[in-house]
């Protein structure tokens, strides 16, 4: 014998699975808030070089390098990722400092490159150690691969 589908048993599916998602929801969020403390590095900002961090971080923002670079994956597809910038150059900050300095003034001519900013040691130091720190986020494994 077929049983109809009623508009009761409809109801009783919709109450029972928002109920279900709404508490599967609480759930995960719950889980986030337990696990992101852990994935925390804001404690590099009140360091001895955490002024250092924050003048990095100015220049990157003023500077608008998200506009070409990524970072942690956001920002313009244009450049290199530089989220692991750091790792990818051994891990050295005089390396970083090196690559930005050795911008020819007017780029390469007839292909993208990075302008030169006319940065000086103490800001080149300062964004090298922002990207340090940046390198230092547990992003639990993004970007995927280590060109970025």
């Amino acid at each position: 014998m077929a049983q109809t589908f009623t508009k009761t048993m409809a109801r009783n599916i919709f109450y029972g699975g928002t109920a279900f998602f709404f508490l599967l929801l609480i759930a995960l969020t719950f889980d986030t808030l337990g696990t992101l403390p852990e994935r925390d590095n804001r404690a590099a900002l009140d360091s001895p070089v955490g002024s250092q961090i924050k003048r990095g971080k100015y220049l990157f923002e003023t500077n608008d390098c998200i506009g070409c670079h990524t970072l942690l994956g956001e920002g313009a597809y244009f450049a290199p990722e530089l989220g692991n910038v750091y790792v990818r150059f051994g891990n050295s900050k005089d390396a970083i400092i090196g690559f930005i300095k050795s911008r020819p003034a007017n780029g390469i001519p007839g292909r993208r490159s990075m302008p030169q900013f006319g940065f000086s040691d103490e800001d080149l130091d300062a964004l090298a150690e922002f990207l340090k720190y940046v390198s230092e986020i547990n992003t639990a494994g993004w970007p995927p691969n280590i060109q970025g």
